[in-house]
């Protein structure tokens, strides 16, 4: 699914233009974005949490060249998924799974 199929799916189940669910489906992002540049994780309550992870520092080998590298501590942005959301997911792929047999 595209941002543009999250848009057209808002517009349709809440009556809303096009232009003004891409407005706030863009704003979220931004949001989003914005707290997790400022070490601030954004929680969903249902949904999940928007997080900021912490890599540890690490070596790692470059083949081509024979050589090892180190890699430095840095922070990634990730998504983990509130328990009833996983559970949803895990529900719907058991059903789909019988389907198919």
């Amino acid at each position: 699914m595209t941002k543009a199929d999250v848009v057209n799916e808002i517009s349709k189940k809440t009556g809303i233009e096009k232009a003004t669910a891409l407005a706030a489906v863009e704003a979220f992002m931004e949001v989003v974005k914005e707290s997790l540049a400022t070490n601030e994780n954004v929680y969903l309550r249902g949904f999940g949490s928007f997080i900021v992870k912490k890599r540890a520092e690490k070596t790692a080998r470059n083949i081509s060249k024979n050589t090892t590298i180190i890699i430095p501590a840095h922070y990634i942005p990730s998504f983990k998924p509130s328990k009833m959301f996983t559970n949803l997911v895990k529900k719907n792929n058991k059903v789909k799974k019988k389907n198919k047999d």
